[in-house]
């Protein structure tokens, strides 16, 4: 089965466009008046075409007859504030009615209350109008998809490589797309700039929908910017040949926001595997960091033979063995697109649904993508659409601890979509939703989820398994988003009571399984809004099976639980933060209580070693471990960067000087190097460093050095500093000597 047979008929969810192939949609203004270049995949051939661009606003009727800005209006019915379909010949005359609409109403447009709506980006407001997606009728496998990396010259005395540094350059440009072809410029054969123009010129000759990077937001696409600009090389990379435009901008998972130089490639779309590793994260909560390695060794895509080079050792390496360099760029370029094949397909299955760029998919969250199918199906319908509300604060989900320590035979449980399920048996949706498309739209998505689900449990095929455990994930995903949906303050359909009463709800229901699961001697560990940890009663495999029928058969109808855990022990530390041994020996760390990167890297291989002890009963050896750790120090046999820090400037030094000046921050051991440094450090650049001294307790910020100036042969680290850092994680753990320990002391 295609995707397209499973959405033919639904234009509610999938848009009401009878186009197919469309891969990318740009605006372009000129004399003749605003059009909007579309580009199709045809027969295996990229087709351009034009049409003209009408753009619009959405508003109060009352408010929009005040406005200057000629344009066509037609009444949308319903009772809904929102209530007038505002159409502009060019998006010129359109942003300026927004803005006179701001400034006479003092609202902005996602503010509570504003009586208009208003999407920024045109490309945006042409899918809504049209009932256009992207990639309509075509497979994940049919989008060209090109993945960039380049390794760069860092000049000597510095940890990082800066574009702005005339000594810094680009070494390497490392290029592989999904057919499996990779090419590697090499900086030993070829100057800078003609890297560059060989770069451009492949970009254009493959002529790729989508190019992909590891972090290629913030590193490798500026970094190539600002070296073109250097070099005088135009980086005419777009369709049009035209070059790259950036502004800044920022994206959120979860509660980390992340800072970014958000790049536009005319006809293409960018695609920053980190912001998906991200993404990925958020609902699993299994990676230990995002670095491209990291990632790429937890899903098994680091071959045999893959290259290593430690950042700061590239520059030297280059200059001995540029073909280790180039070996260990095409290693990374090949693992951006394996982790892309894994974590885009999602994002893919997204863009044929929503009215968003593919490249917007990305970064959006994912209560935006719910309102915008939304707005679509209500504009569809010429209904009117009501003003986001004010928002206010009430009770969440059911979040409890119970045991803390190591338990055995641990068990989890989780409720299918939980909220979901409550708003569905029990109607509760947003009082606004004249149509009553949120509850349909979330219908439709839990069948399609569960048809998906099924296909992939039964498929043979890898292709297809693939491709169905895509779907049925990128549904799971929109599925639970819509409760906080309904809590999300710039939602047209928002409802804070609708949300309160869900939660409530939940709650309730959680707190019968708690009271069901003890009365029937299984003891629950931790509850997290809809999944429990929990040791079965005893009694041996069928006792837990028949204990597992009663308990979903307890449920009210609708609710459905899936046993979907098994593991030899669990070590609970606090609420969220807790350690699983599978059956295959494998550790599971959650919470950032346990992975903290805010440790020095000998304290986080510590404590995953203790977890470890922990786990299989061994904690009578941590101690001993202990011990080891600190001969190690003593005896000078670790490389320095186990003790370690990077940090980055986040502001430049200068600014860094005003706030300390103002006393606006406290002193920090980055920066106060950066300052004391000869070198030329700007914001964004890291810096790497050690703690210096003889005694426990020091200043950090006047005792750091950086960890380039280390000399091997003149060790200077503070061990009694990095000892106390160790007693201090063994005191928090209970790390304490055994009887025979101290015999033996």
């Amino acid at each position: 089965m295609t995707a397209v047979d499973s959405r033919q008929y639904d234009e509610m969810l999938y848009g009401a466009g009878a186009d197919e192939g469309l891969v990318s949609a740009e605006h372009v203004s000129g004399r003749a008046g605003d059009k909007m270049v579309l580009f199709f995949r045809r027969d295996g051939k990229t087709v351009e075409e034009k049409e003209p661009f009408l753009s619009f606003i959405v508003a109060d009727k009352r408010v929009l007859a005040e406005c200057p800005v000629e344009c066509e209006a037609t009444d949308l019915a319903g009772p809904a504030r929102l209530n007038c379909l505002a159409r502009f010949s060019t998006w010129k005359d359109c942003t300026r009615a927004k803005s006179w609409l701001a400034k006479h109403t003092g609202l902005s447009v996602s503010a509570p209350g504003a009586p208009y709506l208003f999407f920024n980006d045109p490309v945006q407001q042409h899918l809504v109008a049209t009932g256009r997606t992207h990639f309509t009728d075509l497979k994940f496998e049919d989008l060209g998809r090109m993945q960039v990396d380049i390794e760069c010259f860092t000049a000597a005395g510095y940890d990082f490589c800066n574009a702005d540094r005339e000594e810094d350059r680009i070494i390497a440009i490392a290029m592989s797309d999904q057919t499996g072809w990779s090419e590697v410029l090499s900086g030993a054969e070829l100057s800078e700039d003609e890297l560059l123009r060989r770069f451009v010129e492949t970009v254009r000759e493959r002529d790729p929908d989508v190019i992909e990077g590891h972090n290629i937001y913030n590193f490798d696409l500026p970094y190539i910017v600002k070296r073109a600009a250097m070099c005088g090389v135009k980086l005419a990379i777009g369709r049009n040949g035209s070059v790259p435009k950036r502004r800044p901008s920022r994206v959120s998972f979860g509660e980390r926001t992340i800072p970014y130089q958000r790049f536009e490639v005319f006809g293409r779309h960018i695609v920053d595997t980190f912001f998906l590793v991200q993404a990925y994260d958020i609902s699993h909560r299994s990676l230990s960091g995002f670095g491209l390695k990291e990632v790429a060794i937890h899903f098994g895509f680091a071959s045999d033979d893959r290259e290593y080079v430690e950042g700061h050792e590239i520059s030297r390496e280059f200059e001995k063995n540029p073909d280790r360099i180039m070996k260990y760029c095409r290693d990374d370029v090949e693992e951006t697109r394996a982790i892309s094949n894994l974590l885009s397909r999602s994002s893919f299955i997204q863009a044929q649904m929503l009215p968003y760029s593919y490249q917007n998919v990305c970064v959006r969250g994912n209560a935006t993508k719910i309102d915008s199918l939304m707005v679509r199906e209500y504009l569809r319908r010429g209904q009117s659409i009501p003003s986001p509300e004010m928002g206010r604060a009430f009770a969440g989900g059911y979040t409890d601890m119970f045991i803390q320590g190591v338990v055995k035979n641990v068990h989890h449980c989780d409720v299918r979509s939980l909220y979901p399920s409550l708003m569905l048996t029990r109607g509760l949706g947003p009082a606004g939703d004249e149509l009553g498309v949120f509850l349909t739209l979330l219908e439709r998505l839990k069948d399609f989820r569960l048809d998906a689900k099924g296909k992939m449990q039964e498929s043979k095929d890898d292709a297809d398994r693939v491709y169905y455990d895509a779907l049925q994930s990128t549904f799971k995903i929109l599925i639970n988003s819509f409760y906080g949906y309904l809590g999300f303050g710039q939602a047209h359909f928002s409802d804070f009571d609708a949300a309160e009463r869900i939660a409530s709800d939940g709650r309730e229901l959680l707190q019968f399984m708690i009271d069901w699961m003890r009365d029937r001697d299984a003891s629950p560990i931790e509850i997290d809004t809809d999944g429990i940890y929990f040791i079965p009663p005893g009694g041996g495999a069928k006792k837990v099976d028949a204990f597992r029928k009663e308990f979903a058969a307890a449920l009210p109808e609708g609710i459905e639980i899936e046993f979907d855990g098994e593991y030899k022990a669990m070590y609970s530390y606090k609420m969220k933060n807790y350690a699983l041994l599978m059956e295959s020996g494998e550790v599971i760390i959650k919470g950032a209580a346990l992975k903290s990167r805010g440790l020095e890297p000998f304290q986080r291989d510590f404590l995953k070693e203790l977890l470890r002890l922990k786990l299989e009963s061994r904690e009578d050896e941590a101690y001993d471990r202990k011990l080891s750790y600190e001969k190690a120090m003593r005896d000078g046999d670790w490389p320095i960067s186990r003790f370690a820090k990077t940090e980055r400037l986040q502001d430049s030094p200068a600014t860094y000087q005003a706030k300390i000046r103002d006393s606006k921050r406290a002193r920090s051991a980055a920066y106060e190097l950066a300052l004391n440094s000869e070198r030329d450090y700007r914001a964004g650049d890291q810096v790497t460093y050690y703690v210096t001294g003889a005694k426990k307790s020091v200043a950090v910020y006047e005792h750091a050095r950086l960890v380039t100036d280390w000399d091997p042969d003149n060790r200077d680290e503070n061990i009694p500093y990095y000892l106390a850092k160790l007693d201090a994680l063994c005191k928090k753990f209970g790390v304490e000597p055994t009887a025979q320990t101290e015999l033996a002391l």
